[in-house]
């Protein structure tokens, strides 16, 4: 089993803790990932780009000049592609997007992403994370002691209304919990941050 360093508030190794083989320490299938990654941009996608063709611009139903004799070429319409005014080629219309991805994949995909933060020393396990005080400095300050000064993703092991608050203003720091971590917020970040309990529930849910 690969073993992480429990760090405190402090940023202080206080310990160490195991993980599971089956969820942190899987061999990264890059097709698979791609696969969840773009299915997942796919999804975000609203799809509500419009615009219109030549049959549906206002106007264009009178021919602008007779077809021969005037030494101009022949148009047929203002509203033609080519005229100011005129409408799109190929205009594109409301579309749905999304893409269905199995769920054996899906979690393959979660594993391989979270081994990879192991295995490149960008994961780090907080033993707890509780303010006295919702200050966001306070929070600025354990980012910093534990290096997660950069873009991080911080997972919860439930919602906490103090965490939410003293989170809102720090730039590059995203919340999460166990049910809504993905693949792409997990290898956008530079730091994962879990909390203990997180790691337990993470374990549980991908077992």
């Amino acid at each position: 089993m690969p073993k992480i360093a429990l760090t405190n508030m402090q940023g202080a190794n206080v310990g160490e803790i195991e993980l599971a083989d089956g969820i942190f320490a899987v061999p990264m299938n890059e097709p698979v990932v791609h696969q969840v990654i773009v299915a997942q941009l796919a999804n975000k996608r609203q799809g509500t780009q419009s615009a219109l063709g030549r049959t549906e611009v206002a106007g264009g139903g009178k021919k602008p000049w007779r077809q021969k004799g005037t030494g101009r070429a022949r148009q047929g319409s203002t509203r033609a592609p080519q005229w100011t005014h005129g409408g799109v080629v190929f205009a594109p219309k409301p579309r749905d997007y999304s893409k269905s991805v199995p769920r054996k994949v899906k979690r393959l995909a979660m594993k391989c992403a979270l081994s990879a933060k192991v295995a490149g020393e960008e994961m780090v396990v907080l033993d707890q994370l509780t303010f006295e005080t919702p200050k966001t400095r306070e929070m600025a300050k354990v980012l910093s002691a534990i290096g997660a000064e950069k873009k991080t993703l911080l997972v919860l092991p439930g919602k906490d209304e103090t965490i939410a608050r003293v989170s809102n203003n720090i730039p590059g720091l995203k919340l999460a919990f166990v049910n809504t971590i993905n693949v792409l917020d997990i290898l956008g970040c530079d730091k994962l941050v879990v909390v203990k309990d997180a790691v337990a529930q993470i374990e549980e849910v991908y077992a």
